[in-house]
């Protein structure tokens, strides 16, 4: 994988991307809201968002996102379950097919290099009733009603089921990581974008308010994803689970005795398929799932993907092991 924004080019001969090397690359996790000419994609990015537009995808916002090489983020505007699913898949067709026509490739895998923040797909959610958000209140913690905090309890306390849907890639773990702003910590914050479940405190309209669900990655099937944090959140209300204490603390200067208390997400797909296999009533309810989509998914990934990558051998384990 190479990139003309790749900080190891810095020092590069590179006529072959137009001109010879004219600097600006962005280095390992400062790629943040750079701007012309540091951020060399804004014009393919504004592309891609008229495309969107023109096929009904409402989009919010574009910018650079913070790794090396042409990190990227386009916010799309929420809309209805089945139809968010579907802008997805709308966004990645499009992002792919753009990208191919200025001559480069998009990937939407998770962690595709080493030693820089990775590719999330954080979920924003909030449910409504006779046009009125159910998740706000004025008088609860980050204005959040208490409907909203066992909504949070529920994605929470299945978690670690969730993520065989909404981080469902061996990949996937190489980006659920502590350091790099993965939301590796199963709590909620309204601040803190280390916490899985995060409440956005960028307006105090009530329409605005909702939790950030952000352990899913765009990997994930956004069809099965969604549906799955849905019937988490409403198991959540349904048995009005706690979601605990707000963690509103830098986690990385809390004291090692109260960091080994915040339970943590699954550290691989091993163990989110695990938990799914003992954790999957509250997915059946009302048929939403059913059995043999769960073992059909099951069986696929243990299969196909897991079993694959274990029995092969790592480059890294050549580094570590080819000289004994």
């Amino acid at each position: 994988m190479d990139s003309a924004e790749g900080e190891w080019n810095s020092g590069r001969d590179e006529g072959a991307y137009g001109g010879g090397n004219l600097g600006y690359k962005p280095r390992y996790k400062e790629g943040y809201f750079p701007v012309p000419p540091h951020d060399t994609l804004q014009d393919i990015r504004s592309e891609i968002v008229l495309a969107l537009m023109n096929a009904g995808v409402q989009v919010e916002v574009h910018h650079h996102e913070v790794a090396t090489a042409g990190q990227n983020e386009i916010d799309m505007k929420f809309s209805p379950l089945v139809r968010m699913a579907d802008n997805v898949m709308t966004y990645k067709y499009m992002v792919k097919n753009i990208a191919r026509k200025h001559g480069k490739v998009a990937t939407f895998m998770p962690k595709p290099i080493f030693a820089d923040n990775a590719s999330g797909m954080h979920c924003h959610q909030s449910l409504w009733k006779a046009g009125k958000n159910l998740f706000y209140d004025p008088r609860g913690y980050a204005l959040t009603s208490e409907l909203c905090r066992w909504y949070i309890g529920g994605l929470l306390k299945h978690a670690h089921a969730l993520m065989a849907f909404c981080a469902p890639t061996t990949n996937s773990y190489r980006r659920l990581v502590p350091g790099y702003e993965a939301p590796v910590n199963l709590a909620m914050s309204q601040r803190n974008r280390s916490a899985a479940a995060r409440i956005p405190m960028y307006s105090d309209s009530p329409a605005a308010k909702r939790v950030e669900f952000r352990c899913p990655d765009p990997s994930a099937n956004a069809y099965l994803a969604f549906a799955a944090m849905l019937m988490a959140g409403l198991d959540g209300i349904a048995n009005k689970t706690d979601p605990g204490d707000p963690l509103d603390k830098n986690i990385y200067d809390l004291p090692p005795e109260e960091a080994k208390r915040i339970e943590k997400v699954p550290g691989s797909l091993e163990e989110s398929l695990r938990a799914l296999e003992k954790d999957h009533a509250f997915l059946m309810r009302g048929d939403v799932f059913t059995k043999d989509v769960i073992d059909t998914w099951l069986e696929y990934k243990w299969k196909r993907e897991v079993d694959p990558v274990r029995l092969r051998p790592h480059p890294w384990e050549f580094y570590l092991y080819f000289d004994i």
